[in-house]
């Protein structure tokens, strides 16, 4: 039975441990292991690289641990691994050209890959090869040798004729001397002094090459030839192949991966093994007679068609999400120019859905191949969390809402009804969905056609007794991001205009002829370099934060205040002394508050930001250099107010960060303090007090009843430095907590034991 156990067993398993800034056990990843691009052997273990991370699985106990950005490592987006059982050493390749060295004794990062002078192409790297303390790194200026002791960078050939660079797609060392894969053949040289001068290398074979690899011999490859050898004579296997899309070569076997079928062969050429997996592909391995084909798709596949591979999405791609405690809903679309032109991924992808135990994607989207999807938007009904309503974004046959039903048994989604929304696909393009209060279910639509021809921004509403949707103008313009209700009003940014409408239906959503219309324009103080609004979040102060593509709004009373030409104002901060407007002239992606009133705050390539309830203290600047982030343009933030969850999500994946504020009301929950003890060698950070009323009096005293710190928490925690009234650190010794709520009709205490 497969189980999926702590980073701590992969750590023991491989002598890893971390200790960087970026990640820490308030994070977690939601990323995709799906996509394997390489497979490596360690004794009794496999480990699988995948474009977001490592995992790691052991072949007697079924044990499965990952490896990403949320616990150790520096980026996502591999694109290049390989691994030394020997010396349990592990380099990682990235598509930026960065790596990650992982020793027995941490994690390194790499940054200073060499790049020739003049090069200012893509630096992804294309392939490593471990050959005892030395790699092989392939990448598109051409190939440089690692120093694995060192952590640095030896020598490099770039190979360049004129001003033209000549991607080494894949290299191998063998008896020192380099052997490399190009589009114009296998390239060689010793590894010597003129070594970096790319006019000494030799062309051994002519022809386009792709894969090579080493063990004892040497094999390589075109798309559809396989040669083997020992460096000086070459043989080939007398067979064409497909398109080969990796060799893999062990002190046995030549393992050969043509689409969707992996060829295993002894070092001599004699054909030996071959499995047809049905599916799309990358590598594979022949480990204890077994084989094991890394997918595209699947994860790690072996001989039986086991799928082996840590839960998660079925693709990385991300762009909206719905939270309901520990459900999920994934919308996978996009847009581009200025929120309008449809951008849907290749891949068709639709949504995914975590049901509380595991990831589940429709068989809805795989089977549904010629159909274009473009998901902006997904919710459940509230009242029945089984039915869910997606909108279909593309300027295609198929552009709509769907109504689909989950099936917790089959673990699949069934289609209930497609809603077409235009016959001519250029119009009526759905963007977003919300439920109001009364379970009322609303839509947005973009450039929705009138009768007179011309085109507005729209508003739909679904008539559950005739089963469709109804439309309605909301006018201004016509691009309009997803609704937000709010106190029975809905509240639809406009991202092409510099305003923002609000609509009252009161409350009778299918009657149009009594509903009011109250936009918000430039004049009530949007910025005015503003070309559009993007997002919309209420507090509980009844204010509304607007979120624009020139800076952030704030709409005191948001409920009443739009009946009678509000006022917008910005947030003043002061940096260095200075005074200047927060979030100027950057474009705020997503709004989001958490029960303790603080507002998370997204900025395009920016990162998040975490503010005080008032915005005018940053308590928190995540950013993909700081954090497990995968980019710093994170396109929705969502907010499980049980558990503190913040989940950021992205076009390149999902993390998760547990917040310190949860379920915060005027009396206590469950007090927590940690780190307790606080052990000074061990942590030199901020003790945190979790699950406090909503304003809370805090008193700290030693155990001769001496105050050493007082306070006033809001938002549920409370951070103490541990130091004095005086501002110096206390003493070693225990610490007793004294709480009460605002009115003090509840009370609370702990303690802290504190080691320096």
């Amino acid at each position: 039975m497969k189980k999926i156990i702590l980073f701590s067993t992969f750590v023991l398993a491989l002598g890893i441990f971390h200790g960087q800034s970026i990640s820490s056990k308030k994070w977690n990843d939601l990323f995709s292991y799906n996509n394997v691009l390489a497979i490596k052997q360690t004794q009794g273990e496999i480990i699988a690289a995948t474009e977001n991370g490592i995992f790691y699985y052991h072949l007697t106990s079924g044990e499965i641990t990952k490896l990403s950005k949320a616990n150790g490592l520096h980026e996502v987006k591999i694109t290049a691994f390989d691994y030394n059982p020997a010396t349990k050493t592990g380099l990682i390749g990235y598509r930026n050209g960065s790596m990650d060295v992982i020793t027995p004794s941490g994690i390194t990062y790499i940054v200073d890959i060499p790049i020739a002078t003049g090069f200012n192409g893509d630096k992804r790297i294309n392939h490593i090869a471990i050959t005892g303390d030395k790699a092989v790194v392939s990448a598109n200026y051409g190939v440089s040798i690692f120093d694995l002791k060192k952590k640095e960078f030896s020598q490099s050939a770039f190979f360049v004729t004129g001003s033209t660079f000549e991607p080494a797609l894949e290299a191998v060392m063998h008896d020192n001397v380099v052997y490399a894969a190009t589009a114009t053949g296998l390239k060689t040289h010793e590894i010597n002094v003129t070594f970096p001068v790319y006019s000494n290398w030799q062309t051994l074979t002519a022809g386009s090459f792709k894969h090579t690899d080493v063990e004892g011999i040497i094999a390589f490859s075109t798309a559809n030839t396989v040669y083997y050898g020992s460096g000086t004579a070459f043989n080939q296997i007398p067979q064409t192949f497909a398109d080969i899309s990796d060799i893999v070569v062990t002190e046995q076997h030549i393992i050969v991966t043509d689409q969707e079928r992996i060829y295993v062969y002894t070092t001599g050429g004699m054909a030996q093994n071959n499995l047809g997996v049905g599916e799309t592909c990358n590598t594979a391995n022949y480990i204890g007679g077994q084989i094991y084909a890394g997918t595209k798709l699947s994860g790690l596949v072996d001989t039986s068609k086991r799928k082996i591979k840590p839960d998660g999405p079925f693709n990385n791609r991300a762009y909206r999400l719905y939270v309901n405690g520990e459900k999920l809903w994934v919308a996978t679309g996009a847009r581009a120019d200025r929120y309008n032109a449809s951008a849907p991924d290749p891949l068709n992808l639709g949504f995914y859905y975590f049901n509380g135990m595991q990831w589940v994607y429709s068989s809805h989207f795989l089977d549904n191949t010629t159909t274009v999807y473009n998901v902006l938007d997904v919710v459940p009904n509230p009242a029945d969390f089984n039915e869910v309503f997606f909108v279909n974004y593309t300027e295609k046959p198929g552009q709509g809402v769907y109504k689909m039903k989950y099936e917790d048994t089959g673990k699949d989604f069934s289609l209930t009804k497609f809603y077409p929304t235009s016959v001519n696909h250029s119009f009526n393009r759905p963007t977003g969905l919300a439920f109001d209060q009364n379970n009322a279910l609303f839509g947005t639509l973009t450039a929705l056609q009138l009768p007179n021809g011309s085109f507005t921004s729209g508003l739909m509403v679904y008539d559950k007794a005739a089963d469709e949707f109804k439309t309605s103008g909301l006018m201004l313009h016509n691009t309009v991001q997803k609704p937000v209700i709010h106190e029975g009003k809905i509240w639809v940014p406009l991202p092409r205009t510099n305003a923002l409408m609000i609509r009252d239906y009161k409350n009778t959503p299918l009657n149009f002829s009594d509903d009011t219309q109250y936009p918000i324009m430039d004049q009530n103080g949007l910025p005015s370099s503003a070309q559009g609004t993007i997002s919309v979040a209420f507090d509980k102060n009844d204010d509304a934060w607007i979120g624009t593509d020139a800076g952030l709004r704030i709409m005191s009373d948001a409920s009443s205040a739009y009946l009678s030409d509000p006022k917008l104002e910005s947030i003043i901060i002061e940096q260095n002394g200075i005074p200047e407007e927060l979030f100027r002239d950057n474009l705020i992606h997503q709004i989001e508050v958490d029960t303790g009133n603080h507002k998370w705050v997204s900025v395009d390539r920016g990162g998040v930001y975490y503010l005080s309830p008032n915005g005018e203290r940053i308590i928190k600047h995540f950013t993909k250099e700081n954090s497990p982030l995968p980019t710093n343009s994170v396109t929705d933030i969502k907010v499980d107010h049980k558990t503190g969850k913040v989940y950021f999500v992205t076009f390149e994946g999902i993390v998760m960060y547990q917040s310190d504020v949860v379920d915060v009301s005027s009396n206590f929950g469950n007090v927590l303090v940690y780190p307790n003890p606080v052990v000074y060698s061990h942590f030199k950070g901020h003790v945190t007090i979790r699950g406090l009323a909503e304003k809370t009096n805090i008193r700290i005293v030693d155990t001769a009843g001496n105050l050493v710190h007082q306070a006033v928490a809001r938002g549920g925690f409370h951070e103490w430095n541990l130091n004095n009234q005086r501002g110096n650190r206390v003493a070693s010794g225990v610490y007793f907590v004294l709480m009460t709520n605002e009115d003090g009709t509840d009370k609370a205490t702990a303690k802290i034991a504190v080691v320096n």
